[in-house]
């Protein structure tokens, strides 16, 4: 491998000093001439070669800390660290976005029903008996909660979760993954208010993960993408029910103003 660059930062530019530190920094990130784990420059020789402020120098580092691009350690053997790349920050966003309800059911529902469908689609095509038997262990345990009824439910949910982040592992499509991480680890809030386990809702469910598995054990990616779409489809359907019965007002009772 050859030797990388290292980073040739230029004084910030007056009209934008801020962002100019920021730009350049990040663009040596980015490019490899910083690498994780390296060391920034001290703060001293930082704030020289931009030739700005140390309240400048530092409000750009905090921005490029909130990026996930480095770690600003405190005492006698800190400084900033370049950090590895990971999906922290966007877990954490959508998170928030699910939280203050500024995704609705149906910008999730939507979402879903075209990437689970494909996700679904390249694990019938890729998966291995390894990875079915995966499935398949998961799919029993399925089984287990619904035969308790409404004490499984919750349970049932959480193996549900884990069978399609399976399905997006065996996919071997990075992007796949790191969505159906994102999605399921954040989804439940959704679960747990819109959705009801009504007569015969987990073993409708069951059925869907029973012939989603199928499709995959017999590697048919068609099959797989249809269930997966309507699984989702029917789980959307669900949930919009209950939220419109939320949204009406309830009636006033005779002696209320």
């Amino acid at each position: 491998m050859p030797p990388k660059k290292k980073p040739h930062f230029q004084k910030a530019k007056k009209n934008r000093i801020f962002q100019d530190v920021v730009d350049q920094i990040q663009e040596a990130i980015l490019d490899r001439r910083l690498t994780p784990g390296d060391m920034l420059p001290p703060e001293r020789q930082l704030r020289e070669t931009f030739n700005v402020s140390r309240g400048t120098l530092r409000e750009a580092l905090r921005v490029l800390e909130q990026k996930g691009l480095i770690e600003i350690r405190v005492g006698a053997a800190g400084g900033s660290i370049v950090r590895q790349a990971g999906m922290e920050q966007l877990m954490e966003t959508f998170a928030l976005l699910i939280r203050s309800g500024s995704l609705s059911v149906m910008d999730v529902g939507q979402f879903r029903t075209g990437v689970e469908g494909k996700t679904a689609a390249l694990a019938a095509q890729r998966a291995s008996d390894r990875e079915v038997r995966a499935l398949e262990t998961m799919l029993k345990q399925a089984r287990q909660m619904n035969a308790r009824g409404d004490t499984g439910w919750e349970k049932f949910l959480d193996v549900d979760q884990e069978i399609h982040k399976m399905l997006a592992k065996i996919s071997k499509n990075s992007l796949y993954i790191l969505v159906s991480e994102m999605v399921h680890d954040n989804i439940r809030q959704y679960y747990d208010k819109f959705l009801e386990n009504t007569p015969g809702r987990m073993a409708e469910n069951l059925k869907d993960l029973e012939d989603m598995i199928a499709a995959v054990r017999t590697h048919q990616p068609n099959e797989a993408e249809r269930v997966a779409e309507e699984h989702v489809h029917k789980f959307i359907v669900h949930m919009e029910e209950k939220e419109a019965l939320l949204a009406v007002p309830k009636p006033k009772a005779a002696d209320e103003p």
